[in-house]
């Protein structure tokens, strides 16, 4: 009598693989630029663009940021113009709300975007003290005077019996 149990399973492969390469770029950290000094069109004569102060404010929270340190020369270009939609917002105009709220979540700016990014605190990672634990009982500690019933059933019984 040939075999004994199922046959083997076949080895499974991955159906959603990439179906192109992955290219890996050189990292190369970039220093924010400065928000810059521009003239616009007002009224058919060129004015001098004045920041509001909210947004100053908001550029210096992303310079001080923990995310700033993997920005690269494309990010913050991509900031800047950010910044512009941030100044549109703090004039007045909520129309610039929904595309603020799209770019500044692809850089991690609330909670749920840096979850979403992956993104952690590294104070987080020594929180513990390096034991790994979270500083209550162990399962160890909390069970391990547990010994099994004799006859091996586990307490309540098994269904039937």
């Amino acid at each position: 009598m040939a075999g004994m149990g199922p046959p083997p399973k076949a080895r499974k492969v991955r159906r959603n693989a990439d179906p192109v390469a992955q290219t890996v770029l050189r990292w190369e950290r970039a220093e924010a630029p400065e928000l810059p000094t521009f003239e616009i069109e007002v009224d058919g004569e060129l004015r001098e663009f004045t920041w509001p102060a909210r947004t100053r404010e908001w550029w210096q929270m992303w310079i001080d940021s923990p995310q700033s340190d993997h920005f690269g020369a494309s990010d913050w270009q991509y900031l800047l113009d950010t910044a512009l939609i941030h100044a549109r917002l703090w004039r007045g105009d909520l129309s610039a709300a929904a595309e603020l709220r799209l770019r500044v979540a692809a850089f991690g700016a609330t909670p749920a975007d840096r979850a979403r990014l992956r993104m952690v605190f590294a104070e987080a990672d020594g929180a513990d003290g390096g034991t790994g634990r979270s500083g209550g009982p162990s399962a160890r500690e909390r069970y391990g005077n547990l010994r099994p019933l004799p006859g091996g059933k586990a307490a309540g019984g098994s269904k039937g019996a």
